[in-house]
Formats: C-alpha cells, sequence, structure tokens
C-alpha cells in the first residue's frame, strides 16, 4: 500500500483548517470520506474540501471497504465508543485529543486496539511542531543544565458563548468534554511536559467554579512531580479580564530558564548567565499536519509517531488525578 485513504468522523471546526486539509496534502495519504450527523453540513464540507463521499452515519464510514483508516474529530464523549467500533472494524485510529473522557475509557480504547492489532493515535500535535521541538532540544541539550522545576500560567476571559447560558459551547459541558477549558487546553500543556520530560507520577489539585458562568471548573491548581525528579506546578484561570491574559510556560535550570507560548506559538526566549537567545520559528498553516505525516508514515513502515494511545492516556490520568476532588463534588 502506497496510500492511506483516511475518513473523519465529525468534519467540525477542528477540521476546517488544523487537520482536515493535511489529509490531502501530506504524502502517502487522502481524505476520501467524511461523516457528521447532519448530512447537509456534511455534504458542504465534502463539497468545499474536494472530498468524494459523505455520510451522516458512523458505521457507514467505518465499514466503508475503500476506508484504510479513521480519523475521529468528535467530541470526547464518542471517542472511546467510536474507537472500538474502527478497531472492531480492523482500521487503524487516528482520535482527537483529549483521548477521552477518563483514564478507563484510554484504557478500554488501547485494550481493543491491541487486541484487533491496529495501532491507536491521539492528535496531540505539539509533539511535531517545529517550536516544541525547539524547546524539546534545548532542554535535552543541557541549555540551561539540569532542569529543576517547570510553571504553567494560562488566564484568559471568558468566550462569548460562554456567557450565556442558553448557548454553551460541548467545551464546558463536562458530560460532553469531561470538564472545562483546563481539560480542553491544559492536556495540551501537559501533554508535552510528558514528552520533553516523561511520565507524571504524582499530581495534586485544585479546581473550582468562581464565575459560575457553566457548569465545569473555571479554574484549576496543580502541582506536579515527574519521574525524572522535575517538579511542577500551574495555575489556569478563564475568567479573568482581557488585559490579565497569560500564556506563558517556563522551564527553569539550575544555568538558566526557557520561557514560551503554548496557544500563542511565536518565540522561544531562552535567559542563561551567557546573555539571552530568542528563536522565532514558523508554524505550518495546518497545524496538525507534521504529527499527521508521522502517522501516514508508521502505517506505511517508514516512520514512528510520537503520539499514541499508550502516551495519551497518561495525561488524561493526570487530569483525572488533578479533578478528582472536584468532580467528587459534582
Amino acid at each position: 500500500m502506497n496510500t492511506i485513504h483516511w475518513g473523519i468522523l465529525g468534519c467540525g471546526d477542528v477540521t476546517e483548517v488544523k487537520s482536515g486539509p493535511a489529509f490531502q496534502n501530506i504524502e502517502g495519504a487522502e481524505l476520501i470520506a467524511v461523516m457528521r450527523r447532519n448530512g447537509e453540513k456534511a455534504r458542504d464540507y465534502a463539497q468545499r474540501h474536494g472530498v468524494a463521499k459523505w455520510y451522516d452515519d458512523a458505521d457507514r464510514l467505518i465499514h466503508d471497504p475503500e476506508v484504510d483508516a479513521v480519523y475521529i474529530a468528535t467530541p470526547p464523549s464518542s471517542h472511546a465508543e467510536y474507537a472500538i467500533k474502527v478497531a472492531a472494524a480492523g482500521k487503524p485510529v487516528y482520535v482527537e485529543k483529549p483521548m477521552a473522557l477518563t483514564y478507563q475509557d484510554c484504557q478500554r480504547m488501547i485494550h481493543v486496539c491491541q487486541q484487533a492489532g491496529v495501532p491507536l493515535f491521539v492528535a496531540y500535535y505539539r509533539r511535531s511542531l517545529p517550536l516544541f521541538l525547539k524547546v524539546k532540544e534545548l532542554v535535552e541539550s543541557g541549555t540551561i543544565g539540569k532542569v529543576r522545576f517547570v510553571t504553567i500560567a494560562l488566564y484568559a476571559p471568558p468566550e462569548e458563548n460562554e456567557r450565556d447560558r442558553c448557548n454553551l459551547h460541548w467545551h464546558v459541558l463536562p458530560e460532553i468534554s469531561g470538564g472545562g477549558r483546563f481539560v480542553d487546553m491544559g492536556c495540551h500543556q501537559l501533554d508535552f511536559l510528558d514528552y520533553v520530560f516523561g511520565p507524571i507520577v504524582e499530581t495534586r489539585g485544585l479546581a473550582a467554579n468562581q464565575a459560575r458562568l457553566y457548569p465545569a471548573e473555571d479554574i484549576v491548581c496543580a502541582s506536579f512531580r515527574f519521574d525524572s525528579g522535575v517538579m511542577g506546578n500551574g495555575v489556569w484561570c478563564f475568567t479573568v479580564s482581557e488585559e490579565s491574559q497569560t500564556d506563558r510556560m517556563e522551564i527553569i535550570g539550575d544555568a538558566g530558564k526557557i520561557r514560551f507560548s503554548v496557544f500563542t506559538p511565536d518565540q522561544i526566549r531562552v535567559e542563561t548567565e551567557e546573555g539571552i537567545s530568542e528563536y522565532e520559528l514558523i508554524q505550518p498553516e495546518h497545524v496538525q499536519q507534521p504529527l499527521i505525516q508521522t502517522v501516514v508514515d508508521e502505517l506505511l513502515g517508514r516512520g514512528k509517531c510520537p503520539s499514541t494511545g499508550v502516551t495519551a492516556a497518561r495525561t488524561t490520568w493526570v487530569i483525572d488525578q488533578i479533578l478528582c476532588e472536584w468532580r467528587a463534588t459534582l
């Protein structure tokens, strides 16, 4: 097989620019089918993106004999269900992040895919983006010496659809997303740190709903320890003013520090006793494209993908631990 023919379940916003077009652009892949429960929207997506087939029924796409692999881009509440169906059909799975609602669901997905003999990949695409690979390189080369700790600060104002209880986005409905914007966005930060430092083996967290705009938590504070001995902490708050917006991660070593942003990535700043260095790396138009290329390369036997069900499940485990006390109060 020289080309992997893909189908997408759930062709919503994330697939418009971040991921969908990548399947048409990269070597060894072709997007041939999409599915959305609203057939008109599925057909519209297919026509706009030059996709041959569209469905309003997931099972029909999964069992289409021309579809070799399936990208699951639905909300997290259906990830496990669809992944299990795709695996049962004997097809590789590429699933959006977060991998599932709970660590237990992640383990089910891993087990079923292993039993079916199909690979399971997860869309933690920062593991393949140039800026983040540069951060990893700087850490591993010892540029800032031995790393002591990491800090995360992510503060943002409420989004417009979070102020209207009659029009809430699924991202802040725990039964669909698993939590609030901490789950949706914090998972990217925690997964990247897993990639750089290895698994987080211990964590504690506090969460609350301070603004009462929606059911999910809107502030989270956490501390954590990596298996490597590096320590970390983070604060995520999504009800601050526009002026207080912050997107910052710092990696502190015994010989300097690295500062960068995760969601507005434009520059890496490195401070050591030798001075300040700055790196600017251009992000691709379709941010998932480098990771999807690694998925396709692995399926074609010419490479390895750095984001698998096993690695992604670790991030869901961390989130479950951080939110366990908060969830117990709901």
